[in-house]
């Protein structure tokens, strides 16, 4: 092979690797231009998703919450647990179910810390608990103050009354001289296990929350509520339905107009409770338990 041919030879294997490289750097180069884009367009699509969820109404995301719920504008929380007393006057006993109390008197007293025991049973998916809460709410902050409140939803799907607007007790507190609330959720809005029953509410609710004191087809129902351990509550004391499609803050104001659904079931049912509250903690405070109203519904339970 003569000197000419290997130059040339030489030469175009140059050309080539050249080429190749060229080519290589071409190759990486769309391939992060590809990978760039694809990235900025999963953003793109993360930050929509976002954008859509955070402006759906809460009724339709309601399956994604959390067991610690949604914190709540402290506005909505005022108007939750300071509804005024001329309202739960004029509303008296409302719509809420005249017999919703059931009086044992044979059982014995529930306590703790000295006090008399209010013991709220039910779980976070339970539309019917969902309800109740607004009312218990509204009549434990007459006698007490609540901490770490927060927003949550009944469960969805084929639920009835589904993705209900209500509060969540789970990591909330209360704190009160006349009395000590005990909530226990025992399932998750996705019906996982939450909260465990202690062997005492396990048997409380097995012997209160059946014949005679329901009728076989509610056995086992939540809420379940025992108040000083010689009053109860089975299920909601109203429809839960007048709280279909609200949102937090639209019950909280319905809850100051007297002359809303929501107000004459939740507030209605607010005004029993706070009656059979005052029962066993010896009508105190008097402020509260001595009302014309009270002392009504009192004689009626």
């Amino acid at each position: 092979m003569g000197k000419a041919t290997r130059v040339k030879r030489e030469n175009a294997r140059e050309r080539i690797a050249a080429q190749r490289a060229a080519q290589r750097k071409r190759e990486m180069r769309n391939r992060m231009l590809w990978t760039g884009g694809s990235i900025l367009g999963v953003i793109v699509i993360v930050v929509a998703f976002v954008l859509v969820k955070t402006n759906q109404s809460p009724t339709k995301t309601a399956g994604a919450d959390s067991a610690t719920g949604t914190a709540l504008p402290a506005s909505v929380i005022k108007d939750i647990t300071t509804v005024p007393a001329s309202t739960l006057t004029s509303v008296g006993t409302g719509t809420a179910a005249a017999k919703s109390v059931t009086t044992v008197s044979s059982a014995a007293p529930l306590t703790s810390g000295g006090k008399p025991e209010v013991l709220y049973i039910g779980a976070q998916y339970c539309p019917y608990c969902a309800a109740e809460r607004w009312a218990l709410v509204t009549a434990l902050s007459r006698f007490g103050t609540f901490h770490g409140l927060s927003g949550l939803h009944s469960a969805g799907g084929q639920e009835v009354y589904p993705h209900t607007a209500t509060l969540n007790f789970y990591k909330s507190s209360y704190v009160s001289k006349y009395l000590t609330f005990t909530p226990v959720e025992q399932e998750t809005v996705a019906q996982k296990p939450l909260e465990k029953l202690t062997s005492a509410q396990t048997k409380l609710i097995t012997k209160y929350d059946s014949p005679p004191y329901v009728s076989a087809s509610e056995q086992g129902a939540i809420p379940f509520i025992d108040f000083g351990g010689k009053y109860f509550v089975h299920g909601a004391q109203y429809d839960p339905q007048v709280l279909s499609g609200q949102t937090w803050a639209q019950v909280a104001a319905a809850l100051q107009d007297p002359s809303s659904a929501v107000a004459k079931g939740s507030d209605g049912a607010a005004n029993m409770i706070t009656a059979t509250i005052c029962k066993v903690t010896n009508n105190r405070p008097s402020n509260v338990c001595t009302t014309p109203t009270i002392k009504t519904i009192e004689g009626q339970i």
